[in-house]
Protein backbone atom coordinates (compact mmCIF):
# COMPACT_ATOMS: atom_id res chain seq x y z
CA UNK A 1 0.00 0.00 0.00
CA UNK A 2 3.12 2.13 -0.24
CA UNK A 3 3.21 5.50 2.26
CA UNK A 4 0.87 8.55 2.94
CA UNK A 5 0.84 11.52 4.62
CA UNK A 6 -1.96 13.31 6.69
CA UNK A 7 -1.54 16.18 8.42
CA UNK A 8 -3.89 18.81 11.11
CA UNK A 9 -3.55 21.90 13.05
CA UNK A 10 -5.05 22.98 16.11
CA UNK A 11 -4.97 26.65 17.33
CA UNK A 12 -4.21 26.49 21.14
CA UNK A 13 -3.52 30.23 22.08
CA UNK A 14 -5.21 30.94 25.90
CA UNK A 15 -8.49 32.99 24.77
CA UNK A 16 -12.08 34.56 26.24
CA UNK A 17 -12.81 30.67 25.67
CA UNK A 18 -10.10 29.24 27.19
CA UNK A 19 -8.55 31.88 29.27
CA UNK A 20 -4.68 31.61 30.89
CA UNK A 21 -3.53 34.59 31.71
CA UNK A 22 -0.28 33.23 32.58
CA UNK A 23 3.10 32.89 30.68
CA UNK A 24 5.68 30.60 31.39
CA UNK A 25 9.30 29.64 30.29
CA UNK A 26 11.30 32.01 32.85
CA UNK A 27 11.15 31.90 36.64
CA UNK A 28 9.62 35.03 38.71
CA UNK A 29 8.61 36.92 41.42
CA UNK A 30 5.57 36.31 43.10
CA UNK A 31 2.67 36.40 41.08
CA UNK A 32 4.15 34.64 37.56
CA UNK A 33 4.34 36.59 34.39
CA UNK A 34 0.50 37.66 32.54
CA UNK A 35 0.04 38.39 28.96
CA UNK A 36 -0.65 42.05 28.42
CA UNK A 37 -2.96 41.43 25.40
CA UNK A 38 -5.33 38.86 24.49
CA UNK A 39 -3.54 38.93 20.48
CA UNK A 40 -0.69 36.58 20.74
CA UNK A 41 2.42 37.81 18.94
CA UNK A 42 1.50 34.82 16.59
CA UNK A 43 -0.56 31.75 17.37
CA UNK A 44 0.13 29.32 19.21
CA UNK A 45 -0.46 25.75 17.82
CA UNK A 46 -0.60 21.42 17.74
CA UNK A 47 0.24 20.23 14.77
CA UNK A 48 -0.09 16.59 13.83
CA UNK A 49 1.68 14.86 11.06
CA UNK A 50 0.52 10.84 10.34
CA UNK A 51 2.84 8.90 8.17
CA UNK A 52 1.03 5.56 7.23
CA UNK A 53 3.27 2.36 6.41
CA UNK A 54 1.04 0.04 4.24
CA UNK A 55 -2.12 1.55 5.90
CA UNK A 56 -0.52 1.58 9.24
CA UNK A 57 -0.09 4.80 11.29
CA UNK A 58 2.00 6.81 13.36
CA UNK A 59 1.73 9.92 14.53
CA UNK A 60 4.17 12.68 15.44
CA UNK A 61 2.71 15.81 17.24
CA UNK A 62 4.30 18.63 18.66
CA UNK A 63 3.00 21.32 21.01
CA UNK A 64 3.95 24.88 21.13
CA UNK A 65 4.44 24.35 24.46
CA UNK A 66 7.19 24.29 27.17
CA UNK A 67 6.91 20.92 27.70
CA UNK A 68 4.43 17.82 28.19
CA UNK A 69 3.75 17.99 32.02
CA UNK A 70 3.22 13.88 33.14
CA UNK A 71 -0.22 14.76 33.92
CA UNK A 72 -1.09 16.28 30.50
CA UNK A 73 1.00 13.48 29.01
CA UNK A 74 -0.64 10.55 30.52
CA UNK A 75 -4.17 12.43 30.17
CA UNK A 76 -4.00 12.48 26.35
CA UNK A 77 -2.01 9.35 25.33
CA UNK A 78 -4.16 6.92 26.55
CA UNK A 79 -6.87 8.55 24.22
CA UNK A 80 -4.56 8.70 21.35
CA UNK A 81 -4.35 5.50 21.78
CA UNK A 82 -7.86 4.53 21.41
CA UNK A 83 -8.22 6.55 18.31
CA UNK A 84 -6.05 3.86 16.13
CA UNK A 85 -4.80 -0.05 15.98
CA UNK A 86 -1.28 1.65 17.04
CA UNK A 87 0.74 0.85 20.03
CA UNK A 88 2.68 4.09 22.37
CA UNK A 89 5.79 3.62 20.50
CA UNK A 90 3.57 4.91 17.74
CA UNK A 91 3.08 7.87 19.05
CA UNK A 92 5.60 10.46 19.89
CA UNK A 93 3.92 13.80 22.15
CA UNK A 94 6.66 16.64 21.84
CA UNK A 95 6.70 20.43 22.98
CA UNK A 96 9.08 22.52 21.05
CA UNK A 97 9.90 24.44 24.35
CA UNK A 98 8.58 28.18 23.76
CA UNK A 99 9.45 30.39 26.84
CA UNK A 100 6.47 32.60 25.94
CA UNK A 101 3.82 29.76 25.91
CA UNK A 102 1.25 28.85 28.63
CA UNK A 103 1.96 28.47 32.33
CA UNK A 104 1.29 24.58 32.94
CA UNK A 105 0.24 22.15 35.89
CA UNK A 106 3.51 20.60 36.66
CA UNK A 107 5.92 21.30 34.70
CA UNK A 108 7.65 23.85 35.22
CA UNK A 109 6.42 23.86 38.82
CA UNK A 110 4.01 26.67 38.88
CA UNK A 111 4.58 27.71 42.20
CA UNK A 112 7.80 27.29 42.43
CA UNK A 113 8.96 28.66 39.42
CA UNK A 114 6.34 31.61 39.31
CA UNK A 115 4.88 31.48 42.88
CA UNK A 116 1.92 31.00 41.53
CA UNK A 117 -0.86 29.99 44.17
CA UNK A 118 -4.15 29.90 42.65
CA UNK A 119 -4.38 27.04 39.55
CA UNK A 120 -7.60 27.96 38.46
CA UNK A 121 -7.29 28.75 35.38
CA UNK A 122 -3.92 27.22 34.55
CA UNK A 123 -6.03 23.55 35.20
CA UNK A 124 -8.56 24.60 33.43
CA UNK A 125 -6.63 25.41 30.27
CA UNK A 126 -4.91 22.23 30.78
CA UNK A 127 -7.88 20.25 30.21
CA UNK A 128 -8.79 22.39 27.73
CA UNK A 129 -5.27 21.09 25.72
CA UNK A 130 -5.10 18.08 26.66
CA UNK A 131 -8.89 17.94 24.20
CA UNK A 132 -7.58 19.78 21.75
CA UNK A 133 -4.55 17.63 21.31
CA UNK A 134 -6.54 14.50 20.89
CA UNK A 135 -8.46 16.79 18.51
CA UNK A 136 -5.45 17.25 16.48
CA UNK A 137 -4.69 13.24 16.47
CA UNK A 138 -7.86 12.83 15.55
CA UNK A 139 -8.70 15.33 12.55
CA UNK A 140 -5.20 14.01 11.37
CA UNK A 141 -6.12 10.36 11.30
CA UNK A 142 -9.35 11.35 9.59
CA UNK A 143 -7.71 13.80 7.11
CA UNK A 144 -7.35 12.86 3.80
CA UNK A 145 -4.64 10.82 3.21
CA UNK A 146 -1.79 11.59 -0.03
CA UNK A 147 0.49 9.14 -1.37
CA UNK A 148 3.65 10.10 -0.79
CA UNK A 149 7.37 9.45 -1.28
CA UNK A 150 10.11 10.17 1.63
CA UNK A 151 13.08 11.63 1.62
CA UNK A 152 15.93 12.49 4.13
CA UNK A 153 18.77 15.29 4.05
CA UNK A 154 20.68 17.33 6.26
CA UNK A 155 20.88 21.38 6.29
CA UNK A 156 22.71 23.64 7.83
CA UNK A 157 22.04 26.31 10.34
CA UNK A 158 25.29 28.41 12.43
CA UNK A 159 22.91 30.56 14.79
CA UNK A 160 22.88 28.28 18.16
CA UNK A 161 25.77 28.78 20.30
CA UNK A 162 26.80 26.41 22.91
CA UNK A 163 26.18 28.91 25.69
CA UNK A 164 28.20 27.23 28.42
CA UNK A 165 31.41 27.43 26.32
CA UNK A 166 31.44 23.61 25.50
CA UNK A 167 33.17 23.43 22.45
CA UNK A 168 30.52 22.16 20.01
CA UNK A 169 27.47 24.09 18.55
CA UNK A 170 24.82 22.64 17.16
CA UNK A 171 24.43 23.16 13.26
CA UNK A 172 22.51 19.97 11.81
CA UNK A 173 18.83 20.90 10.23
CA UNK A 174 17.41 17.55 9.78
CA UNK A 175 14.44 17.75 7.17
CA UNK A 176 12.49 14.79 6.41
CA UNK A 177 10.14 15.31 3.01
CA UNK A 178 6.79 14.05 2.09
CA UNK A 179 6.41 14.67 -1.77
CA UNK A 180 3.21 13.90 -3.77
CA UNK A 181 3.06 12.33 -6.71
CA UNK A 182 4.40 15.12 -8.89
CA UNK A 183 7.01 15.56 -6.52
CA UNK A 184 5.72 18.46 -4.83
CA UNK A 185 6.62 18.65 -0.85
CA UNK A 186 3.54 17.99 0.66
CA UNK A 187 4.74 18.11 4.53
CA UNK A 188 8.28 19.26 5.67
CA UNK A 189 9.17 18.28 9.36
CA UNK A 190 12.45 19.57 10.29
CA UNK A 191 14.55 20.05 13.06
CA UNK A 192 17.25 22.27 14.70
CA UNK A 193 18.83 22.09 17.82
CA UNK A 194 18.58 25.71 20.11
CA UNK A 195 16.61 26.84 22.43
CA UNK A 196 13.36 28.52 21.53
CA UNK A 197 14.22 32.14 23.12
CA UNK A 198 15.32 34.09 20.41
CA UNK A 199 12.35 36.45 21.76
CA UNK A 200 13.37 36.73 25.34
CA UNK A 201 11.61 37.11 28.20
CA UNK A 202 8.24 38.39 26.43
CA UNK A 203 4.29 39.44 27.32
CA UNK A 204 2.59 38.05 24.40
CA UNK A 205 1.64 34.62 23.45
CA UNK A 206 4.30 33.21 20.92
CA UNK A 207 6.14 30.02 19.47
CA UNK A 208 9.77 31.63 19.24
CA UNK A 209 11.68 31.09 16.28
CA UNK A 210 10.42 27.47 15.41
CA UNK A 211 6.44 28.87 14.71
CA UNK A 212 8.40 31.37 12.41
CA UNK A 213 10.05 29.20 10.75
CA UNK A 214 6.86 27.18 10.23
CA UNK A 215 5.02 29.99 9.03
CA UNK A 216 7.93 30.92 6.24
CA UNK A 217 7.69 27.67 4.87
CA UNK A 218 4.33 26.86 4.95
CA UNK A 219 3.45 30.54 2.94
CA UNK A 220 6.25 29.94 0.94
CA UNK A 221 5.62 26.54 -0.35
CA UNK A 222 2.14 25.47 0.91
CA UNK A 223 3.44 22.37 2.38
CA UNK A 224 2.71 21.45 6.08
CA UNK A 225 5.56 22.18 8.27
CA UNK A 226 6.24 20.58 11.59
CA UNK A 227 9.46 21.68 13.67
CA UNK A 228 10.96 18.68 15.89
CA UNK A 229 13.38 20.19 18.82
CA UNK A 230 16.79 19.02 18.68
CA UNK A 231 19.24 18.50 21.54
CA UNK A 232 19.15 22.07 22.65
CA UNK A 233 19.89 21.90 26.11
CA UNK A 234 22.81 23.88 26.29
CA UNK A 235 22.36 25.83 23.06
CA UNK A 236 21.10 29.41 22.64
CA UNK A 237 20.17 31.54 19.75
CA UNK A 238 22.71 33.93 18.97
CA UNK A 239 22.30 37.76 19.27
CA UNK A 240 20.75 40.18 21.57
CA UNK A 241 17.00 38.57 22.56
CA UNK A 242 13.83 40.87 21.01
CA UNK A 243 11.16 39.78 18.70
CA UNK A 244 13.32 40.88 15.55
CA UNK A 245 15.45 38.50 16.14
CA UNK A 246 13.03 36.19 16.95
CA UNK A 247 11.82 36.77 13.28
CA UNK A 248 15.72 36.66 11.98
CA UNK A 249 16.73 32.74 13.21
CA UNK A 250 12.46 32.44 12.42
CA UNK A 251 13.07 33.16 8.97
CA UNK A 252 16.86 32.30 8.37
CA UNK A 253 16.06 28.87 9.13
CA UNK A 254 12.73 28.64 7.23
CA UNK A 255 14.59 29.76 4.44
CA UNK A 256 17.32 26.97 4.54
CA UNK A 257 13.83 24.80 4.23
CA UNK A 258 12.54 26.40 1.69
CA UNK A 259 15.83 25.81 -0.33
CA UNK A 260 16.12 22.18 0.93
CA UNK A 261 12.75 21.34 -0.97
CA UNK A 262 13.63 22.16 -4.14
CA UNK A 263 16.23 19.14 -4.40
CA UNK A 264 14.93 15.64 -2.93
CA UNK A 265 17.11 13.70 -0.50
CA UNK A 266 18.20 10.67 0.00
CA UNK A 267 14.80 8.21 -0.42
CA UNK A 268 13.39 6.53 2.18
CA UNK A 269 11.16 3.54 0.85
CA UNK A 270 9.61 2.68 4.47
CA UNK A 271 8.71 0.50 6.31
CA UNK A 272 8.52 2.13 9.45
CA UNK A 273 9.09 0.62 13.16
CA UNK A 274 8.68 2.06 16.58
CA UNK A 275 10.12 1.21 19.66
CA UNK A 276 9.86 3.02 23.22
CA UNK A 277 11.71 2.34 26.42
CA UNK A 278 11.50 3.39 29.83
CA UNK A 279 14.21 4.05 32.25
CA UNK A 280 15.32 5.34 35.83
CA UNK A 281 18.12 8.20 35.73
CA UNK A 282 19.63 8.32 39.08
CA UNK A 283 19.57 10.80 41.48
CA UNK A 284 22.60 11.73 44.15
CA UNK A 285 20.39 11.25 47.12
CA UNK A 286 20.84 9.17 50.14
CA UNK A 287 17.47 8.81 51.87
CA UNK A 288 18.26 7.38 54.93
CA UNK A 289 16.88 9.26 57.64
CA UNK A 290 20.32 10.64 58.66
CA UNK A 291 20.82 11.53 55.39
CA UNK A 292 17.39 12.92 54.73
CA UNK A 293 17.92 15.05 57.82
CA UNK A 294 20.87 16.75 56.86
CA UNK A 295 19.24 17.60 53.38
CA UNK A 296 16.40 18.92 55.23
CA UNK A 297 19.01 21.43 57.55
CA UNK A 298 20.63 22.42 54.07
CA UNK A 299 17.40 23.09 52.70
CA UNK A 300 16.37 24.92 55.93
CA UNK A 301 19.44 27.16 55.68
CA UNK A 302 19.14 28.48 51.89
CA UNK A 303 15.51 29.48 52.77
CA UNK A 304 16.38 32.96 54.03
CA UNK A 305 18.25 32.95 50.60
CA UNK A 306 21.75 34.06 52.30
CA UNK A 307 23.20 33.56 47.89
CA UNK A 308 20.80 35.89 46.77
CA UNK A 309 19.60 33.56 44.25
CA UNK A 310 16.31 33.83 42.83
CA UNK A 311 13.42 33.53 44.25
CA UNK A 312 12.17 30.65 43.20
CA UNK A 313 15.36 29.01 45.21
CA UNK A 314 13.19 30.23 48.58
CA UNK A 315 9.99 28.62 47.37
CA UNK A 316 11.73 25.15 46.13
CA UNK A 317 13.30 24.95 49.57
CA UNK A 318 10.10 25.76 51.62
CA UNK A 319 8.88 22.92 49.20
CA UNK A 320 11.38 20.32 49.22
CA UNK A 321 11.09 20.50 53.06
CA UNK A 322 7.53 19.89 53.21
CA UNK A 323 8.47 16.79 50.92
CA UNK A 324 10.78 15.57 52.92
CA UNK A 325 8.54 15.80 55.86
CA UNK A 326 5.46 13.99 54.02
CA UNK A 327 8.31 10.71 53.58
CA UNK A 328 7.95 11.88 49.71
CA UNK A 329 11.51 11.43 48.34
CA UNK A 330 12.24 9.86 45.03
CA UNK A 331 15.53 8.41 44.20
CA UNK A 332 15.24 8.56 40.45
CA UNK A 333 13.58 10.03 37.37
CA UNK A 334 11.20 8.14 35.36
CA UNK A 335 12.09 8.72 31.82
CA UNK A 336 11.99 6.87 28.32
CA UNK A 337 13.26 7.07 24.57
CA UNK A 338 11.28 6.19 21.45
CA UNK A 339 13.06 5.37 18.43
CA UNK A 340 11.36 5.55 14.85
CA UNK A 341 13.10 3.65 12.04
CA UNK A 342 12.57 4.53 8.37
CA UNK A 343 13.92 2.08 5.94
CA UNK A 344 15.78 2.58 2.90
CA UNK A 345 18.82 1.50 0.91
CA UNK A 346 19.74 3.40 3.79
CA UNK A 347 17.46 3.57 7.19
CA UNK A 348 16.77 6.25 9.04
CA UNK A 349 16.90 6.01 12.97
CA UNK A 350 15.30 9.17 14.56
CA UNK A 351 15.16 8.80 18.41
CA UNK A 352 13.52 11.20 21.23
CA UNK A 353 14.50 11.68 24.59
CA UNK A 354 11.89 12.46 26.87
CA UNK A 355 14.02 15.67 29.22
CA UNK A 356 15.78 18.55 27.83
CA UNK A 357 18.90 17.10 26.06
CA UNK A 358 21.95 18.68 26.17
CA UNK A 359 23.77 18.43 22.66
CA UNK A 360 26.79 15.99 23.87
CA UNK A 361 24.32 13.63 23.45
CA UNK A 362 23.74 14.83 19.64
CA UNK A 363 27.41 14.80 19.16
CA UNK A 364 28.04 11.11 21.03
CA UNK A 365 25.17 8.60 18.71
CA UNK A 366 26.26 11.02 15.48
CA UNK A 367 29.63 9.34 15.78
CA UNK A 368 28.64 5.83 16.98
CA UNK A 369 25.80 5.35 14.77
CA UNK A 370 26.82 6.82 11.25
CA UNK A 371 25.95 10.44 11.34
CA UNK A 372 23.89 12.80 10.55
CA UNK A 373 22.60 11.28 7.69
CA UNK A 374 21.63 7.83 9.58
CA UNK A 375 20.74 9.70 12.97
CA UNK A 376 18.43 12.39 14.05
CA UNK A 377 18.60 13.04 17.60
CA UNK A 378 15.80 15.17 19.73
CA UNK A 379 14.84 15.82 23.49
CA UNK A 380 11.37 16.82 24.98
CA UNK A 381 9.51 14.58 23.89
CA UNK A 382 6.68 12.47 25.89
CA UNK A 383 6.20 13.45 29.65
CA UNK A 384 8.49 16.18 30.94
CA UNK A 385 11.37 15.16 32.66
CA UNK A 386 14.11 18.17 33.60
CA UNK A 387 17.28 18.93 31.73
CA UNK A 388 19.31 15.49 30.79
CA UNK A 389 23.24 16.39 30.84
CA UNK A 390 26.12 15.15 30.66
CA UNK A 391 29.34 14.60 32.90
CA UNK A 392 30.39 17.74 31.74
CA UNK A 393 28.11 19.20 33.49
CA UNK A 394 30.17 18.20 36.86
CA UNK A 395 32.95 18.09 38.29
CA UNK A 396 35.85 18.31 37.15
CA UNK A 397 34.85 20.28 33.99
CA UNK A 398 32.36 22.57 35.78
CA UNK A 399 33.42 22.98 39.55
CA UNK A 400 31.76 26.55 39.85
CA UNK A 401 27.99 24.67 39.76
CA UNK A 402 26.06 24.54 36.64
CA UNK A 403 22.11 25.17 35.94
CA UNK A 404 22.22 22.39 33.60
CA UNK A 405 23.70 19.65 36.06
CA UNK A 406 21.37 21.25 38.46
CA UNK A 407 23.96 22.37 41.21
CA UNK A 408 25.23 25.31 43.18
CA UNK A 409 28.17 25.58 44.97
CA UNK A 410 26.46 26.87 48.31
CA UNK A 411 25.04 23.16 49.04
CA UNK A 412 26.43 21.10 46.21
CA UNK A 413 25.17 17.89 47.83
CA UNK A 414 21.53 19.23 47.00
CA UNK A 415 19.25 20.57 43.87
CA UNK A 416 20.14 23.34 42.45
CA UNK A 417 20.01 25.24 39.23
CA UNK A 418 17.37 23.90 36.71
CA UNK A 419 16.52 21.25 39.32
CA UNK A 420 14.65 23.79 41.58
CA UNK A 421 12.61 25.00 38.36
CA UNK A 422 11.82 21.02 37.90
CA UNK A 423 11.08 20.62 41.60
CA UNK A 424 13.63 18.12 42.39
CA UNK A 425 15.36 17.08 45.77
CA UNK A 426 18.56 16.25 44.47
CA UNK A 427 20.86 16.46 41.25
CA UNK A 428 21.93 13.93 39.23
CA UNK A 429 24.73 11.01 39.71
CA UNK A 430 27.77 12.29 38.06
CA UNK A 431 29.91 9.42 37.81
CA UNK A 432 30.13 6.05 36.23
CA UNK A 433 26.93 4.81 36.92
CA UNK A 434 25.44 8.36 36.93
CA UNK A 435 23.36 10.00 34.20
CA UNK A 436 25.80 10.01 30.77
CA UNK A 437 26.02 6.11 31.28
CA UNK A 438 22.21 5.79 32.08
CA UNK A 439 21.33 7.85 29.05
CA UNK A 440 24.21 6.19 26.86
CA UNK A 441 23.15 2.86 27.26
CA UNK A 442 19.14 3.11 27.01
CA UNK A 443 20.36 5.58 23.31
CA UNK A 444 22.60 2.16 21.88
CA UNK A 445 20.00 -0.55 23.29
CA UNK A 446 17.28 0.88 21.57
CA UNK A 447 19.21 1.90 18.47
CA UNK A 448 21.16 -1.32 17.74
CA UNK A 449 17.70 -3.26 18.68
CA UNK A 450 16.30 -1.74 15.30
Amino acid sequence: MGLSVSTAKVDITPSSAAPNPYLGGYGTDDGGRQASASTPFAPIYVRAVVLWDGGAPNLLLTADILAFPVALHDAALPRILGLAGWGASDVVLQATHTHNGPVLVQTLDPYISYGLTDLTEVTAYGTWLVDRVVEAAQQALAAPQTPVTLDYQVLTQTFAINRVGLPYNETDVPLLTARGPGGEPVAAIFGYGCHPVAAGLQNLYDGDYPAGACAFVENSTGAFAMFVQGAGGDQNPRGAASWSLRDQWGDSLGSAVVRGLDTSGRTLAGGISTAVQGLTIPLDIDASPGNLAAVRADYTDRLPNPSGFPPWYRRHAETMIERIDRGQVLTGVPSAIQRWTIDGEEPLKIVWASGELVSGYAVYLRAQFGGSQSVWVCGYAGASVCYIPTAEFFPPSMAQGSYEGGWDTDFPGIAGGSMTVYSCLGHFVAGGAGVESTMIDAFTQILDAG
